[in-house]
């Protein structure tokens, strides 16, 4: 999973996307094997790839950090802002492992967090957080830890990330949070939950190229979860596939009260096959519908639009619009909408919804 929290400005995602990589012949390097690293997937390198990361911060120079080929085993590292070099890019050709015991990492919030850094590239390799072990206490209802995130940029600007592998991660694979200006491109990651979360505070963000499957799809939120939440807004999702996911284009928010709102929202150009929820706004979503408190959302959702969304549904509601009675959305339009549940006409569902379909919409529109 990806998640976009607190203010994210200018983020781009071309996820399957593959750009040439810039030569960096012109860089000053940093090889973490002199440093101490060893590529055997054994021998503790966290040290050496500090040391790495600190020598190349202090350089004056444009910077790079080369990571050979090989599995390099790594504790949880956090990267440090108030470089000196103007851009440190990780080259990376090996596979990045933690540590075998779920415990070690588990306890850390982050694996590999960036923490107010400005220019910083991430360019190929793989990380590979070991998370079956923690999935599987989890799932035995064990006393375990929650987890770590495996990738994470926090307060930082100018970030680039390219030909990524992300597998087996323990919670979140990748979390930008309250960043600026940041591109992702040719990235796969191998989840079971959302493909991309989008959270509080969230604007200005562009996704396109991704194809999910199987999970949760692409969602924004859970919304609502503080009184005093900041607002989500001018987000647009375009040219996505979804194979045999749970949600196709979501919006959820919990029922409960918020200052928080959705704004600006486009969804355009997605191919649906065998999606349970192809289009869906959920403003009554409680976690396994437990204790529910039976109150309405404050979420304010205005000006969505879903623009070509066609393929199939797998379930016969296609299409279901669960607003809050206190705020109903506003501004909703379907427009060349083409859903069908198997080889039948799909069904659509609105509650507390205000909008318009234009030209050609299948489901029947509700609104």
């Amino acid at each position: 999973m990806m998640n976009l929290t607190r203010p994210s400005l200018s983020i781009i995602l071309f996820l399957f996307f593959i750009l040439p990589i810039n030569s960096t012949s012109a860089l000053t390097k940093y090889n973490v094997l002199n440093f101490g690293a060893k590529p055997n997937g054994k021998t503790d390198s966290t040290k050496a790839f500090l040391m790495a990361w600190k020598a190349a911060c202090a350089s004056a120079d444009s910077t790079i950090i080369y990571v050979p080929k090989g599995r390099y085993l790594l504790g949880s590292m956090a990267f440090q802002g108030g470089c000196k070099s103007p851009q440190i890019i990780f080259r990376i050709d090996g596979t990045l492992v933690a540590p075998q015991e779920y415990r070690v990492l588990g306890k850390s919030t982050d694996w590999l967090s960036f923490e107010g850094v400005n220019g910083v590239s991430i360019l190929g390799g793989a990380l590979d957080a070991k998370g079956p072990s923690l999935w599987a206490c989890k799932a035995s209802h064990s006393n375990c830890p929650s987890g770590a995130t495996t990738l994470s940029f926090t307060n930082s600007k100018n970030i680039r990330i390219r030909l990524l592998l992300s597998l087996n991660s323990q919670m979140f694979h990748i979390v930008i949070n309250g960043c600026e200006n940041v591109n992702v491109q040719g990235v796969r990651i191998i989840a079971a939950d959302d493909c991309i979360s989008i959270g509080p505070g969230t604007k200005n963000l562009w996704v396109e190229q991704v194809t999910c499957g199987p999970g949760h799809g692409i969602s924004i939120g859970s919304l609502a979860k503080d009184l005093k939440e900041e607002g989500v807004q001018n987000i647009t999702v375009k040219k996505t596939i979804f194979l045999g996911t749970q949600n196709g284009l979501r919006i959820k928010s919990w029922a409960r009260p918020s200052n928080g709102f959705v704004q600006g929202i486009r969804f355009m150009d997605s191919l649906m096959v065998n999606v349970q929820n192809p289009i869906v706004i959920d403003q009554n979503y409680w976690p396994h519908n437990l204790n529910c408190p039976n109150q309405v959302s404050g979420i304010k959702i205005k000006d969505i639009i879903y623009e070509g969304i066609r393929g199939t549904s797998s379930a016969q509601v296609a299409i279901k619009f669960d607003c809050s009675p206190k705020n109903p959305c506003t501004g909703i339009r379907l427009q060349n909408i083409n859903l069908s549940y198997l080889n039948k006409p799909a069904q659509s569902s609105c509650s507390s919804v205000r909008g318009k379909a234009l030209n050609l919409v299948q489901p029947e529109s509700c609104l």
